[in-house]
C-alpha cells in the first residue's frame, strides 16, 4: 500500500477549511481550497467528491467530472463498491447532460455490474430510478412505475430524503405522461413543498424546481409556475451556485413571457444563456431558444434569428419561434414548410400543441383554409383529452380563423371573443392582445369598421404595454386604416363599475410574490362568482382590478354590498383579505364587441380611483331612485378628463349591529 495522502489523515489545516466551505456550501471558496491541497498531495474519494460538487455549482462541468471520475477509482480502489457504483450514477448523470449517451451508457453499465452481486442499499435504488426513466421515456409506463416502486421501498430502508424525493418526483411525471393530472400534480407539488423546506439537498433542490416548473410550462399553468418559478428564484438567490439558476431560468423566463413580462424575461434568460454552455448542450440551446422566442416578440428580428441560429447550434429545434421570424420577414412558404417539418417529428400531443398555433397563423397569412382547419381539429382533439385552458383557448382562436378566411365573420367574432375570455382568466395578456387585433380583423371584415377601430386600439395598447414592438405595428398600421371610418356601433346605458385592491404595491412586498399570488387568486375567483350572481359581464380584468358592467344600478349597487361584506366576512374568519375600493357610475357608453368606451367610462374609473380602502364611492344620480341605499359623505368632486364637478356619496354597506 502507498504512503497515506493528506487528506486520509485530515490533519491538514488548509483541508479542514476547505471542508468547512463546502459544509457551508461556499463553494467558491471550497473548490480554490481543494484546489491548493490537491496540487500538494492526492485527495481522498471523500474529498474527491466534495471538490466534484464545489466545480459543479460553480460552472465547472469539465473539472467536476475529472474529480468524481478520481474519486470513482479511489472508492473501488479501497474496494468500497457502493460508493464506486453511485459516483458512476453521477457520472452517467453528467455525461448524459452533456449529449455523450455512449459514455453514460458506458456509466450506467459500470454501476449495474457492480452492483450486481448485492441488493438493498441507495445506490440500487437510484440505479432503479434510472432504469424508470429509460422505461419511462420508452413508453413503458408500467415498467417505470414497477422500478420506481423498488425505489421508494429501498428509500423507506435507508432512510434517504433525497432518494425518496427522486422517487415521487419521477412517479408524478409518469402519472402526468399516462394522462393522470390529479395524481401527477398531487407528487410534483407533494416532493416540491420538501424542497421549499428546505429538506433535501442542493442538487435534489434544484431538479425538484425545474422539474415542476417545466411540468408547468408544458401544460400552460401560468398561476402555478410563477409560483413555483419565483420559489426556486429565492432558493438559487440564497446559493453561491452557477448550475441549476441556469437551468431554472430557462422555464422562468417562458412563464415571464408568457405572463407578458418580456423584458423581465430577457434579461433571465440572458442570463441562463451565459451559466449554461459549461454543463449541457441540450439546456444551452433552449436556452437559445427562449431567447429567440422573448425577442420576437421584442419585435428584434435580426437579434432573434441569431438567437434561433445558436439554438440550432446547440441541437435545438427553435420552434415555433423560427417559423414566426419566417413569416414576420415575408417568407410565407418556407415558414410553412419550417413548421410542417418539425410537427412532421414530433408525435407528443403536449408538444404539438405548442406547435399548431403558429400552423394556424401561417395558414392564416397564405389564406390555406385546410391547413387552419386539420390543426383545429387537432387542437379541439388534445383539448379534450389534456383539459387545459390555453389550449382550448387556441382551439377557438383556430376556429375562429378558419370562420374567418370562410367569410363567417359573426361566428369568427364569437370565437375570438370567448378565446380572448379564457386567455384573460389566464393571465396571458399578450395573447389578449393577440385575441382583441383577430376580432378587430372580424369585426372590420364583417363591416363594423368603428368596432374594429376600438378593438386594434385595445390590442395597440396591451402590446404598447408589454413592450411586443412588432405586434404594436401592425396594430397600429391597422388602427390608421380603420379610424376615419363611420361609427356605427351601439349607444346604450349601462351602470359601470370598478374596482382596485388598496396599497397593493405594499402588501407584495409584505406578504411576497408567492403569497400575493395565492391571494390575487383568491380574489378574483370570489369578486367572479359575486359578479356573476348578480348578472354583471366582465370587461376587463389588468393588474389586480376589474372592470364590470351591469343593466343596472340596483344590481351594481347590490354585487358592491355583497363583494365588500364577503371580504370583511374572509377578513373576521381567516385573519385577512385584501381592501378593495370600488367606483359606481351610470352612463351612456358605446358598446362594441363586448367592450365598452368613451367619456362615461373615463368617469366611472375616476369615481372608482376617489375611493379608500373597503369604500364603495358611487356618482349621486346612479343611485337616484333606489330604495334600502344608504349613503355618507356626499360631495363634490372634480374628476380629471371632465369639463363640471361631480355628485358623488359613499354607500353604507356594512350589516347593523345588534
Amino acid at each position: 500500500m502507498g504512503p497515506m495522502s493528506v487528506t486520509e489523515t485530515g490533519s491538514d489545516a488548509e483541508l479542514l477549511a476547505a471542508r468547512d466551505a463546502a459544509a457551508r456550501r461556499d463553494w467558491p471558496a471550497a473548490f480554490e481550497a481543494f484546489s491548493a491541497v490537491d496540487a500538494r498531495a492526492p485527495l481522498a474519494p471523500e474529498d474527491l467528491e466534495r471538490v466534484a460538487k464545489a466545480a459543479w455549482w460553480t460552472g465547472r462541468s469539465n473539472e467536476s467530472i475529472e474529480a468524481r471520475e478520481r474519486a470513482f477509482a479511489g472508492y473501488l480502489h479501497r474496494g468500497e463498491t457502493e460508493r464506486a457504483a453511485f459516483c458512476a450514477l453521477t457520472l452517467r448523470r453528467e455525461y448524459a447532460a452533456k449529449l455523450a449517451s455512449s459514455v453514460a451508457q458506458g456509466w450506467l453499465s459500470r454501476a449495474e455490474r457492480l452492483l450486481a452481486d448485492s441488493d438493498g442499499t441507495a445506490a440500487h435504488a437510484y440505479l432503479a430510478i434510472a432504469h424508470a426513466e429509460a422505461a419511462w421515456h420508452g413508453g413503458d409506463f408500467d415498467g417505470a412505475l414497477a422500478q420506481l416502486d423498488r425505489a421508494t421501498e429501498l428509500a423507506g430502508l435507508t432512510g434517504e430524503r433525497d432518494l425518496l424525493a427522486w422517487a415521487v418526483m419521477r412517479r408524478g411525471e409518469v402519472r402526468f405522461a399516462m394522462g393522470d393530472v390529479e395524481g401527477g400534480w398531487k407528487l410534483l407539488e407533494e416532493v416540491a413543498v420538501a424542497a421549499v423546506g428546505g429538506e433535501l439537498g442542493g442538487y435534489t433542490t434544484g431538479a425538484v424546481f425545474c422539474n415542476v416548473i417545466s411540468t408547468c410550462r408544458e401544460r400552460v399553468d401560468l398561476a402555478r409556475g410563477k409560483e413555483w418559478g419565483d420559489a426556486a428564484k429565492r432558493w438559487c438567490d440564497r446559493q453561491a451556485i452557477s448550475g441549476f439558476p441556469g437551468v431554472c431560468r430557462i422555464r422562468r423566463a417562458e412563464i415571464m413571457r408568457l405572463l407578458g413580462s418580456l423584458t423581465d424575461a430577457e434579461r433571465e434568460i440572458r442570463q441562463a444563456c451565459e451559466e449554461l454552455p459549461p454543463f449541457s448542450p441540450y439546456f444551452t440551446g433552449e436556452a437559445f431558444h427562449e431567447l429567440g422566442e422573448v425577442r420576437l416578440r421584442l419585435g428584434d428580428l435580426a437579434d432573434a434569428e441569431e438567437a434561433f441560429r445558436e439554438a440550432r447550434a446547440f441541437g435545438s429545434d427553435p420552434q415555433p419561434g423560427e417559423a414566426l421570424l419566417l413569416l414576420a420577414t415575408g417568407r410565407t412558404d418556407a415558414a410553412a414548410a419550417s413548421i410542417r417539418g418539425s410537427l412532421e417529428g414530433t408525435d407528443a400531443p403536449l408538444a404539438r400543441a405548442r406547435l399548431l398555433p403558429a400552423l394556424v397563423e401561417i395558414g392564416r397569412a397564405r389564406e390555406d383554409v385546410a391547413s387552419v382547419a386539420d390543426a383545429a381539429a387537432e387542437l379541439e382533439s388534445i383539448a379534450g383529452e389534456f383539459p387545459i385552458a390555453a389550449i382550448e383557448a387556441n382551439g377557438k382562436t383556430a376556429r375562429g380563423v378558419e370562420d374567418l378566411l370562410r367569410g363567417a365573420t359573426s361566428d369568427a367574432a364569437a370565437r375570438f371573443r370567448s378565446a380572448r375570455q379564457q386567455w384573460r382568466a389566464i393571465d396571458s395578456p399578450y395573447e389578449v392582445g393577440r385575441t382583441s387585433a383577430l376580432l378587430a380583423e372580424a369585426l372590420a371584415a364583417g363591416g363594423d369598421v368603428d368596432a374594429a377601430s376600438i378593438e386594434i386600439e385595445t390590442a395597440r395598447s396591451t402590446f404598447e404595454r408589454l413592450g411586443a414592438a412588432m405586434d404594436e405595428r401592425a396594430a397600429m398600421l391597422r388602427a390608421a386604416t380603420w379610424s376615419s371610418a363611420p361609427t356605427d356601433a351601439t349607444v346604450v346605458e349601462r351602470t359601470l363599475m370598478f374596482t382596485d385592491i388598496v396599497g397593493s404595491t405594499a402588501l407584495l412586498e409584505a406578504i411576497g410574490d408567492e403569497a400575493w399570488t395565492s391571494l390575487r387568486r383568491w380574489h378574483d375567483q370570489a369578486l367572479r362568482a359575486c359578479v356573476e350572481r348578480h348578472g354583471g359581464d366582465e370587461v376587463d380584468h389588468t393588474g389586480d382590478g376589474f372592470f364590470l358592467a351591469f343593466e343596472d344600478a340596483g344590481a351594481a349597487v347590490a354585487c358592491a354590498i355583497d363583494i365588500q361584506r364577503l371580504l370583511a366576512e374572509h377578513r373576521r374568519d381567516h385573519g385577512f383579505a385584501p381592501q378593495i375600493r370600488i367606483g359606481i357610475h351610470a352612463a351612456e357608453t358605446t358598446s362594441t364587441g363586448g367592450n365598452y368606451t368613451g367619456k362615461g367610462v373615463h368617469a366611472a374609473a375616476r369615481v372608482g380611483a376617489i375611493g379608500g380602502a373597503g369604500e364603495i364611492v358611487a356618482s349621486a344620480e346612479t343611485i337616484q331612485g333606489l330604495t334600502g341605499v344608504a349613503t355618507t359623505d356626499r360631495r363634490s368632486v372634480e374628476l380629471k378628463g371632465l369639463a363640471t364637478p361631480v355628485e358623488v356619496v359613499s354607500i353604507e354597506w356594512r350589516e347593523a349591529g345588534p
